[in-house]
């Protein structure tokens, strides 16, 4: 009778911490602090820059941009303006977010696939 109360209780932890990952406060972004490459996704941060005379670029101080696309352009502004693509954060993209897709869904994904092989050991080990 314990064993089973006590596997409820690990599964209703489980499900708990699922839902709160996926859960969302909508906090309006207006009430928030936002760095200056936040504040309108429309933006190109670079925008004025010209084309440069070579395509690729060759740098030798490293200043990079995120590009919409998700790819980080270690030398800047006129490397992505070579690769024709806008720029919208000054700095590294976040790894794994790949231009698109909600970071929370891929947050929660992960915690499924993590969910699935405790499952799956907890069966093979008996516990289950």
């Amino acid at each position: 009778m314990e064993y089973a109360l006590w596997r409820f209780r690990l599964l209703l932890l489980l499900v708990f911490a699922t839902v709160a990952v996926g859960f969302d406060p909508g906090f309006s972004t207006s009430s928030t602090i936002q760095l200056p490459s936040q504040k309108d996704a429309n933006e190109d941060l670079c925008y004025g820059s010209v084309q440069p005379a070579s395509c690729p670029v060759k740098c030798f101080r490293t200043d990079p941009v995120c590009g919409a696309d998700g790819v980080t352009y270690w030398c800047g502004c006129a490397e992505a303006t070579c690769a024709g693509v806008r720029i919208v954060k000054l700095g590294f993209c976040e790894v794994g977010s790949g231009g698109s897709g909600p970071v929370p869904g891929q947050a929660l994904l992960l915690l499924h696939i993590v969910w699935l092989i405790v499952l799956g050991f907890s069966v093979l080990l008996g516990l289950f």
